[in-house]
C-alpha cells in the first residue's frame, strides 16, 4: 500500500541567435494506492471501529518534489461513499481530481475505486489531503511534504531531520452516527472526547500517558516540524516547553519567520515550523489546547506529546508543560496571526494583484431554519444553519461540475450575489430577516483572468464566532482584515499589499473581516467553505465556476475515463 516514483524529462530544443539552447525540466510521478477500511483502534480505555486509509491514523503521509505529479488509487472497502481532497493543491486546470462530494465528483461507491491525478504547481512545504464527505475527513486524513526542486534548497539553514505533526480530534462514538443524528435532529452535534496528536490524545487525558507519541532530538540540533490542523471544529494554540519555536511557512508557501512561544493555527491550516533542541537534555510537552470564543459546545481538553532528548539522564518526575493563551485569549491569537508575512525575497518574489476587477462582499452567519411545531433540536425548537450572504448551500444530487462541464440542468443556479440581500448592522443587533436564510445551490461565474477580492464578513447572526473559510483550486493572498464592519474606504486603508501572507485558508475573526484576493487564472469548479465541519455541514458553503480562457492551455482539461458514477 506504499508509493512508487517514475521520473519524467520533457526537453525543447530552441534556436536563439544562431546558438542551439536545450531546455530540459524533470519531473516525478509518484503512485500510491489507498485502500479505506474499518480498522480498530483503542483511546481514552474505549475500543471502536473507524473508517481509515490503509489501516493508519493519521493516514500515510504522501512525498514529492514542487512540481510533480502523483496518482493515487482510492479503493473504497467500506460501507458508504466517500471522497478525497487534496487540500491547498491548486490542480491546475483539473477540478476533476480535487474531491469535495457531489461538488466536483460524485462518492466512491463501496467495493468501486478511482484513481486521482494529483497535479503539484507552484506549492512548496507542507499540505494535508483529507476525506471530502460527511465528517469521514475526522478519520480518513494525512500530510503532504513538498520538498524544493532538485538542486534548489529551503530559504533557512536545512533542517538536521524533520517530523510531521498532525493536530485531530478523537470521538468515543461512531462519527458518522453522531453527525447523521445531530442532522436529523437539528441541533449541535457532540463534540469530541479528545484532541490528537500524531493519533495520540497524551497527557492528561486518560489511559493516554503511555502511549504518547514521541519526538526523539539530539541536543544542539534544529528540526523542521511540519504542523497540521485536521481538526473538525476547533482552531488551537500550539507550544513546546522551554522552546521557542520559528515559524518559516504556511500553507505550502513561505514566510517571514516568526520566533514565538505558541501560534495558533485553525482547522484547515499547516505551519512548518523550526525548533532547536537546545535546553537540558529531558522530557518537554509539546502540547495544543482549544482558542474558541463562542457559546458553542466544544472539546475542553487538551492534547500532548513528548519531545524527548537522546542521552542518558535521569527523566524527570514531572515533565515540563507549555504555558498557553487561555481558550478565549482572542489578543494572544492576534498577537501571532497579526504578524504573519509573505517572504517576500528575490527568490520567492510576491506578486500581489492589485487592479480588482470583480469584487464579492460576504456575509458569514450561523443561521436558523424554523421547524414546524419546533420540533427540532436546535434554538427555539429550529434546525441550525449557516450561510454565506444569507444562502444556506444545498448539496445537489448531481456533482456541480459534471452539470456545468455537460450544460445539465436543474443542478445549480449561477446566481450568487456579490452583495448580502439585506444591509444592516452586521456586527451589531440583527433582527429576524437575517436569521432565518434561504436555501440554494448556488454558483458565482467568474471570468478567466479577473483580478477578484472577496471581503468575508462575520456577522452576530446567530452565534458570532470565528470562521476558516478555505478556498479550493487557489493561493490567493490575506490583504487585510479587522474587527468590526468592513468599510470600503477606511478598511482598504489598512490593507497589506507589499507582503501579504499567500494562503488557501484563512480566519476570519469573531465579529470581523477578511479580506482577499486572487488571479483566477485556474478555470474549474471551486468549492468554498468555512473549514468548522459543523457550519459546512449547515450550509455555509458556496461555488465558484472560473470559466475557460481563450484557448486550450487555459481551459478544463476533458473529464477523466474512470469518474465515479452518481446515484
Amino acid at each position: 500500500m506504499g508509493s512508487t516514483k517514475t521520473s519524467l524529462i520533457l526537453c525543447f530544443l530552441g534556436f536563439l541567435f544562431l546558438d542551439s539552447l536545450l531546455f530540459c525540466s524533470a519531473y516525478n510521478v509518484h503512485h500510491y494506492s489507498f485502500l479505506l477500511r474499518e480498522t480498530n483502534f483503542t483511546r481514552l480505555c474505549t475500543t471502536k471501529s473507524m473508517f481509515t486509509v490503509n489501516g493508519q491514523w493519521p493516514g500515510p503521509t504522501i512525498h514529492v518534489r514542487k512540481g510533480d505529479k502523483a496518482f493515487v488509487n482510492v479503493h473504497n472497502n467500506g460501507d458508504y461513499g466517500v471522497t478525497i481532497h487534496w487540500h491547498g493543491v491548486k490542480q491546475p486546470k483539473n477540478p476533476w481530481s480535487d474531491g469535495p462530494e457531489n461538488i466536483t465528483q460524485c462518492p466512491i461507491k463501496p467495493g468501486k475505486n478511482f484513481t486521482y491525478e494529483v497535479i503539484f504547481s507552484d506549492e512548496e512545504g507542507t499540505l494535508w489531503w483529507h476525506a471530502h464527505s460527511d465528517w469521514s475527513r475526522a478519520t480518513i486524513h494525512g500530510a503532504i511534504v513538498i520538498l524544493p526542486e532538485i538542486g534548489k534548497t529551503y530559504p533557512f539553514p536545512k533542517p538536521y531531520a524533520e517530523q510531521v505533526l498532525i493536530l485531530a480530534e478523537w470521538f468515543n462514538g461512531d462519527v458518522k452516527e453522531l453527525i447523521d443524528e445531530a442532522t436529523s435532529t437539528g441541533g449541535d452535534p457532540t463534540p469530541s472526547n479528545a484532541y490528537a496528536l500524531n493519533g495520540q490524545p497524551g497527557f492528561p487525558n486518560n489511559c493516554s500517558n503511555e502511549t504518547s507519541f514521541r519526538f526523539p532530538v539530539q541536543y544542539g540540533k534544529t528540526y523542521l516540524l511540519r504542523l497540521v490542523n485536521a481538526g473538525m471544529n476547533e482552531e488551537m494554540f500550539f507550544g513546546i516547553a522551554k522552546h521557542n519555536i520559528t515559524v518559516v511557512a504556511q500553507d505550502a508557501a513561505y514566510i517571514k519567520p516568526i520566533t514565538t512561544s505558541y501560534i495558533m493555527i485553525t482547522p484547515g491550516q499547516t505551519m512548518d515550523i523550526l525548533v532547536t533542541a537546545n535546553q537540558a537534555p529531558s522530557y518537554y510537552y509539546m502540547a495544543a489546547s482549544p482558542f474558541f470564543d463562542s457559546s458553542a459546545p466544544y472539546d475542553t481538553t487538551n492534547t500532548s506529546a513528548i519531545l524527548q532528548y537522546t542521552g542518558t539522564y535521569t527523566i524527570p518526575t514531572t515533565i515540563p508543560y507549555p504555558t498557553l493563551p487561555n481558550v478565549t485569549d482572542k489578543a494572544a491569537a492576534d498577537n501571532f496571526t497579526t504578524r504573519i508575512r509573505s517572504l517576500a525575497s528575490a527568490e520567492h518574489p510576491v506578486y500581489v494583484p492589485k487592479n480588482v476587477t470583480t469584487r464579492i462582499f460576504i456575509t458569514v452567519s450561523v443561521n436558523q431554519i424554523v421547524c414546524a411545531n419546533a420540533s427540532c433540536g436546535g434554538p427555539s425548537g429550529n434546525r441550525l444553519s449557516a450561510s454565506l450572504n444569507n444562502i444556506s448551500f444545498v448539496t445537489p444530487s448531481t456533482d456541480v461540475l459534471q452539470a456545468y462541464y455537460k450544460s445539465l440542468p436543474n443542478v445549480f443556479d449561477k446566481d450568487f450575489p456579490n452583495l448580502p440581500p439585506y444591509k444592516f448592522n452586521f456586527t451589531g443587533d440583527v433582527g429576524n430577516n437575517t436569521l432565518y436564510p434561504s436555501l440554494g445551490t448556488k454558483a458565482r461565474l467568474i471570468n478567466y483572468g479577473d483580478v477578484v477580492e472577496i471581503v468575508y464578513q462575520g456577522t452576530n447572526v446567530g452565534n458570532a464566532e470565528n470562521h476558516p473559510m478555505h478556498l479550493h483550486g487557489f493561493s490567493f493572498f490575506l490583504v487585510g482584515t479587522g474587527y468590526g464592519n468592513f468599510g470600503l474606504t477606511n478598511s482598504t486603508k489598512t490593507y497589506n499589499l507589499i507582503d501579504p501572507p499567500e494562503v488557501n485558508t484563512i480566519g476570519v475573526p469573531k465579529n470581523g473581516w477578511a479580506a482577499i484576493r486572487f488571479v483566477a487564472n485556474n478555470p474549474g469548479v471551486w468549492f468554498m467553505h468555512c473549514h468548522l465541519e459543523r457550519h459546512a455541514s449547515w450550509g455555509m458553503d458556496t461555488v465558484l465556476i472560473v470559466k475557460n480562457g481563450p484557448t486550450e492551455e487555459t481551459s478544463i482539461r476533458p473529464p477523466p475515463a474512470n469518474l465515479p458514477i452518481c446515484s
